[in-house]
């Protein structure tokens, strides 16, 4: 793969969004879920996602980076990636609970973010030993929640997102490797660890 088109990847699909693009699919796709949110609401409800779960997690680690305690933006080092990744997880976790304790969003809302929440607790926890990627994680809890959605709600036809993250996750690992920002095993093992945890969460939702 080219290294252009790997680091357009890596951006696009950092971590830190998958949050905003699986809530505008459950917004836009699961009305049963948003029956009592207006379109405005709705608009209003992705923008303080994207506020919580990627403004406030970047403008910390780019403080970071300026106080000197990270290298760069990208933490290519192991040992750099423990109090970022729990911060966010912290961040994740908040916001989950805020949709957990008001009564006007789905339940949907709270399963999901805090699936993607332990996701980040989990790369917290192998970081610790282990440079796991991070981006495969994201993007395998990704996949696995789309199916888990889609089994919960077949009417919602989200065949055609859960085709995509698919096809998006292929592309993502190939760029991590293509950058050689992991091994095929931190790749592959970040893959599989997210699609598990987000289908065996769906036991809780039996």
């Amino acid at each position: 793969m080219n290294r252009s088109l790997a680091k357009v990847l890596s951006v696009v699909f950092h971590p830190l969004l998958l949050p905003t693009y699986l809530f505008a699919v459950i917004l836009y796709y699961m009305p049963v879920a948003t029956l009592t949110l207006p379109l405005h609401v709705r608009w209003v409800v992705l923008a303080m996602i994207f506020f919580s779960t990627f403004v406030i997690p970047a403008v910390a680690a780019l403080a970071m980076v300026r106080l000197g305690y990270l290298d760069s933006l990208e933490m290519d080092r192991r040992e750099q990636r423990g109090f970022p990744l729990l911060f966010t997880a912290v961040c994740y976790a908040a916001t989950a609970y805020l949709f957990h304790r008001e009564p006007a969003y789905d339940a949907i809302f709270y399963f999901v973010m805090g699936i993607v929440a332990a996701a980040v607790f989990l790369a917290f926890f192998i970081s610790q030993f282990w440079k796991i990627s991070a981006h495969s994680i994201g993007m395998g809890g990704a996949l696995g929640l789309l199916l888990v959605l889609h089994a919960l709600a077949p009417e919602a036809r989200l065949l055609y997102p859960i085709a995509m993250a698919a096809v998006l996750a292929g592309a993502v690992m190939s760029a991590r490797l293509a950058l050689q920002a992991h091994t095929p095993a931190e790749v592959y093992a970040g893959f599989g660890s997210g699609l598990l945890l987000a289908l065996a969460a769906s036991v809780a939702l039996q």
